[in-house]
């Protein structure tokens, strides 16, 4: 059976819990991370040498790390021809630039604004900081509002850009911050929460 490395709090798990319950692929979760522990013993760095979750483990003892690489790799060998992760080249393309895009752009003004109103005390919260972080996020965020006029999902049909971005987009919506109207983004949302309940049991959580 597949083994998963990390705790249900981080986002880049959540990512792969949503996908494997998409999938009804059966796994066995192993607590790392955080107040758990494990990163930093030899035998997870021998599979992850950045001591960061989530890693996934397979019976042979292949082990691979990095979220969006270990979305793409689980739906290729378990679910071969699978919508999510199209085989087209151009709508492959479309659902693997908006995975890329959640890491190069968007992770970092949404990891500062959920860091510093869920895991730092507030003496010692940087709020300059912070809200240069969600002037950056709420423009990246009109990006995809955008990109949903006509579209129920990111790329069309849902798929792993969807999965990639889920634990953003409720982050989004859960942290105390203002945000401007956003209709088709709020759909999205509402939708994701509704028709996937891979989304509502591992993503759309207490933040913690």
């Amino acid at each position: 059976m597949l083994r998963l490395w990390g705790r249900t709090t981080s986002s880049n798990v959540m990512k792969l819990l949503w996908l494997c319950e998409e999938l009804r692929l059966p796994y066995e979760r192993i607590e790392a991370g955080g107040e758990h522990g494990r990163t930093a013993e030899p035998g997870y760095l021998a599979m992850n040498p950045n001591g960061t979750v989530p890693t996934i483990e397979e019976p042979d003892g292949f082990s691979l790390w990095e979220s969006n690489s270990i979305l793409r790799y689980l739906v290729a060998t378990h679910a071969p021809g699978n919508s999510l992760h199209p085989a087209e080249p151009r709508a492959r393309a479309d659902v693997e630039r908006w995975m890329d895009w959640q890491l190069a752009s968007l992770n970092a003004p949404m990891v500062t604004i959920f860091f510093t109103y869920v895991r730092t005390p507030e003496a010692e919260r940087d709020h300059a900081a912070t809200a240069r972080a969600r002037d950056a996020a709420e423009r990246l965020w009109a990006m995809v509002d955008r990109q949903l006029a006509g579209r129920d999902y990111v790329a069309g049909d849902f798929s792993l850009a969807d999965i990639a971005l889920g634990p953003y987009l409720h982050r989004w919506f859960a942290l105390p911050i203002a945000r401007a109207p956003m209709p088709r983004l709020e759909a999205w949302y509402a939708r994701l929460r509704e028709r996937h309940p891979g989304f509502a049991t591992h993503v759309a959580v207490e933040m913690r």
